[in-house]
């Protein structure tokens, strides 16, 4: 057998780049080939840092993915390690962007495949059949969590799984604070994934159960809901509830769907050097096949587009997407400037140390994971899917919170791209897809995919086998979240409290 290939020592995205990021470790002294060209590495550069291949002047930007992220703050020679020391951020506010209509497009050649889903009366199809234990409010978020305890184990083996997914607001909200924690919950009470939905109130909150009953669109056969300052034992009673459910949600079978009926959140968290190279590239092929097969790939993250907005205005689908996307870009700069942030409090102490250095670059990675599919709509915090398409989510960056809203969204199967790993699991099934491999070997118990195999066997190969992946979960496999019983909602809390 012949021995593999050697993985290369850099890799340079894109050919006009200023920068290449470092694969392993490089030292002082050492040269590397970049392009055809040898460059002597002039510092340390950790793994998933960049170095320098072009000069570049004090205040100059400088280049990656073939788009500046950010400039340069003191004379920048080839060989320099490129990091926080010499490059700076180039975001200040509100920017003003101009429609340009798209170019006509030949249309694509339509993926084929299918998966084994749960195809419900209005027509979503869901990847699980599970009783969702929901609540108006976080006093009864405890109680939610003793009767999905006691249901799972009573009910075991009749639906997929009883889960509580509790939160603790509903209370002391007002306005559109309010409505919007409202919003979220009726849009995961109408999840496909969801056989049957209980929702328990206590009675006197501000997120009161007929208000939140009457923006829910369940049907009336798969819905329960009780306030529980009425009942004697809202213990036995939401066992009841959950019966009551199970009893209709058993009766449900999985059957074979097209990837047209497929929804995928599209998330990261804990970046690193590499998540720009392998694992969000790789989501983006995974993105294109869902879209070109008509299913809806959602990619959510507002204040990790800035930088690359422009990347997808490019691609709006008509002027009404693009006014949506300058929208929902620019409100989210405001919320930060209101609150007397700077739109660039980004990246994290993690993704600096895993080698990201302004938020221009950690968006510009992250925009991978949308692929190259025209952008077909935008949707509002809580809104759910109106057609297919890849469509653009107002959410936060944090990664409860945007992932439980792509949920609420309608995703029925959530790929998370992660460099430096995270143990966290959501009500949709979520696929933890490393950016390295040394990350996938060291946290084999959290980890789904490793993407890292992208740059010994190629994004096709690797696309792939995480296709086949994203099928066989969709079509009932347990994800390592699932597994270790990761599974939680948070709610964007955006208004004052009482």
């Amino acid at each position: 057998m012949s021995a593999s290939p050697a993985l290369p020592s850099v890799h340079r995205v894109a050919p006009g780049d200023d920068v290449a990021t470092a694969l392993r470790p490089l030292e002082p002294g050492e040269s590397v080939v970049v392009d055809g060209r040898q460059i002597e590495v002039r510092a340390a550069v950790p793994k998933g840092h960049k170095f320098a291949v072009n000069a570049v002047a004090a205040g100059t930007e400088v280049k990656k993915y073939g788009w500046p992220i950010g400039r340069a703050t003191q004379a920048i020679r080839p060989g320099d390690h490129v990091h926080t020391h010499n490059l700076a951020t180039g975001l200040s506010g509100v920017d003003a962007y101009a429609w340009t209509a798209p170019a006509p497009t030949t249309a694509p050649a339509v993926s084929t495949g299918e998966f084994l889903g749960y195809r419900r009366a209005n027509g979503r199809v869901g990847t699980r059949n599970e009783i969702w234990i929901l609540c108006t409010v976080g006093c009864v978020a405890n109680t939610a969590r003793r009767i999905a305890d006691k249901a799972a184990q009573r009910f075991a083996g009749r639906v997929d799984g009883v889960h509580a997914f509790p939160h603790p607001f509903g209370c002391s909200q007002l306005g559109d604070d309010l409505s919007h924690t409202r919003k979220l919950i009726a849009a995961l009470a109408a999840h496909p994934n969801a056989g049957g939905v209980l929702i328990l109130g206590l009675g006197c909150e501000n997120n009161q159960l007929a208000a939140l009953l009457a923006e829910a669109d369940v049907a009336p056969e798969r819905l329960r809901a009780f306030n529980t300052q009425l009942a004697d034992d809202e213990i036995e009673d939401g066992l009841y509830a959950v019966e009551a459910l199970v009893a209709v949600a058993e009766q449900d079978r999985r059957e074979a769907c097209a990837l047209s009926d497929l929804v995928i959140g599209l998330k990261c968290g804990g970046s690193d050097g590499f998540s720009g190279l392998t694992a969000n590239p790789l989501v983006g092929r995974i993105a294109d096949r869902v879209a070109e097969a008509g299913g809806t790939p959602v990619l959510t993250e507002i204040p990790e587009i800035f930088g690359a907005e422009r990347l997808l205005m490019a691609r709006a689908a008509d002027r009404a997407v693009f006014d949506g996307v300058v929208e929902v870009v620019n409100d989210f700069k405001r919320y930060f400037l209101d609150h007397g942030e700077p739109v660039s409090e980004n990246p994290s102490p993690g993704n600096v140390e895993g080698g990201i250095t302004t938020l221009e670059e950690k968006s510009l990675g992250a925009v991978q994971k949308a692929g190259a599919a025209p952008l077909t709509q935008v949707l509002r915090y809580g809104e759910r899917i109106s057609r297919p398409g890849l469509a653009l989510l107002e959410a936060p960056g944090n990664d409860a919170v945007s992932s439980t809203a792509l949920t609420a969204a309608g995703a029925t199967v959530i790929l998370f791209t992660t460099g430096r790993g995270t143990p966290l699991g959501f009500p949709a099934p979520t696929l933890k897809i490393a950016s390295n491999t040394a990350l996938a070997e060291r946290k084999p118990r959290w980890i789904d995919f490793d993407a890292g195999s992208v740059l010994a066997d190629g994004l096709e190969a690797a696309t792939d086998a995480l296709m086949a992946l994203v099928i066989d979960t969709a079509s009932g496999r347990e994800t390592r979240a699932e597994a270790n019983g990761e599974r939680e909602i948070a709610v964007w809390k955006q208004g004052v409290t009482l």
